[in-house]
C-alpha cells in the first residue's frame, strides 16, 4: 500500500472517529437532559468542549473531499510518486488541527490550528501544479 493509500484510508478513519466523538459529546448532553431533536448544527448549543468537537468534526469532514479527491486522483492516475512523500505530512496535519481544535480555543491554540490548516493547502496546491505539468506537454 502506497503512502497516498494509507493517508487517504487515514483520513477517512478520521473523520469517522470524529464522528463517533461528537456523538458522544451529544449523547452526553442528551443524558443531561438536553431534547435529541434539538441540537444545533454548528454546537454553539453544548459546553465549550461540545463546541470544539462539532467544529472540529466540521472542518475535518468540509476538507475531506478536497484532499481524497486530490489523493484518489493521484492514485487513479498512477501518479502516487507526486503525494507519496507529503501524504503523511498531510495527513498529521489534519490530525494536528483536529486535537488541537479540540483541546483549547486560546490563541497559541488557534495559530497552531491555523499553521495545520496551511501546511495541508500549500500542500494540495502543490500537487495540484505537479499534477498539471506532469500531464501538460513538454
Amino acid at each position: 500500500m502506497t503512502a497516498t493509500s494509507c493517508a487517504l484510508l487515514g483520513f477517512i478513519a478520521w473523520s469517522i472517529l470524529l464522528t463517533l466523538a461528537l456523538i458522544g459529546v451529544r449523547t452526553a448532553a442528551t443524558l443531561k437532559g438536553k431534547a435529541l431533536n434539538t441540537f444545533s448544527a454548528t454546537g454553539a448549543d453544548l459546553d465549550d468542549f461540545g463546541l470544539r468537537v462539532t467544529r472540529a468534526h466540521g472542518n475535518s469532514v468540509e476538507n475531506l473531499a478536497i484532499v481524497a479527491c486530490l489523493l484518489l486522483y493521484a492514485i487513479s492516475t498512477d501518479q502516487t510518486a507526486i503525494t507519496n512523500g507529503l501524504a503523511a505530512v498531510v495527513f498529521g496535519a489534519r490530525v494536528v488541527q483536529s486535537v488541537v481544535h479540540i483541546a483549547s480555543g486560546s490563541v497559541p491554540a488557534v495559530v497552531l490550528r491555523a499553521t495545520a490548516f496551511t501546511v495541508q493547502n500549500v500542500i494540495g496546491l502543490m500537487w495540484i501544479w505537479q499534477f498539471y505539468h506532469a500531464a501538460s506537454p513538454a
